[in-house]
């Protein structure tokens, strides 16, 4: 890969996002424009590459903020809700009929997409004259076996969010999971190393069942080794200022609108917080 990596942060919230719909809690009420949180999403960029990680509810906005004109791919960690259902957005970026959007997800998820986003992914049908509707194909991926974008290998990474398959991915220096309670040893063996890696944290203080929370995720972030781990998937039970206060020094947490540089020696932050 030639040129630098940059990491965006679209959406770093769970599913409910941050603030929660009627809660006055500390972190919903916060004016720290670091605690607002939208749904799940992220996008990675190359020279003249750009790949988006999930389609959350509100992908346009987050497509606005971060002042995206372009997507060559679309990588789906999974089907749930918060990080899909945003698909119809892509439809603002026109492809022609014979070089429709790659949409890459697990190969186990090809069926539920289909009967979910039939419309998207049916390559037969066309919008009526004067309409228009998302044109993309689904490319299926499966864990370990590498896939190239571009040019570029990038190697799906099996995780599993309490019982369920989820992939992330290694993309050169960056690893970038989410949903995971647990990771197997072929994923811990393929993150090691890394200089940028991204995990999911829920909260602080107790356990979940299907997400890892601060704790584990530090220990893990700790045991692979990666120079910076930024943590996302955040939920109202996380304040930024208070929590980020008491990480490690190679452990941040991820905010809406961040943007990390990668290359063979730095990670560094290189924006500020979206109000």
């Amino acid at each position: 890969m030639d040129g630098p990596l940059r990491l965006r942060f679209l959406g770093t919230g769970t599913s409910f996002g941050v603030p929660v719909v009627g809660c006055r809690c500390a972190t919903c009420t916060s004016t720290d424009p670091r605690d607002r949180r939208t749904r799940h999403a992220a996008f990675l960029e190359w020279p003249g590459h750009r790949l988006l990680i999930d389609a959350p509810p509100e992908l346009r906005l987050q497509l606005l903020a971060a002042d995206v004109d372009a997507v060559d791919a679309v990588w789906l960690t999974h089907t749930h809700a918060d990080h899909l259902h945003g698909l119809d957005d892509l439809r603002v970026f026109r492809r022609p009929a014979d070089n429709p959007l790659p949409v890459m997800a697990p190969r186990w998820a090809l069926d539920e997409l289909q009967r979910r986003f039939g419309y998207i992914f049916d390559l037969e049908a066309h919008p009526r004259p004067g309409t228009s509707r998302p044109r993309a194909r689904l490319v299926p991926i499966d864990p370990y076996v590498p896939v190239r974008i571009h040019g570029v290998e990038v190697l799906p990474l099996l995780v599993d969010h309490g019982g369920e398959p989820v992939l992330g991915l290694r993309l050169g220096p960056v690893g970038y999971i989410t949903d995971a309670k647990t990771l197997p040893p072929a994923t811990r063996a393929a993150l090691r190393g890394v200089r940028l890696l991204v995990l999911n944290a829920l909260w602080s203080g107790h356990t979940h069942p299907t997400h890892l929370n601060v704790e584990e995720a530090i220990a893990l972030a700790w045991e692979l080794g990666a120079a910076t781990t930024y943590l996302t998937h955040l939920s109202h039970r996380i304040r930024h200022a208070e929590t980020e206060a008491a990480l490690p020094p190679f452990v941040r947490l991820a905010y809406d609108g961040l943007t990390v540089a990668v290359d063979a020696s730095v990670c560094s932050a290189t924006t500020t917080p979206t109000s």
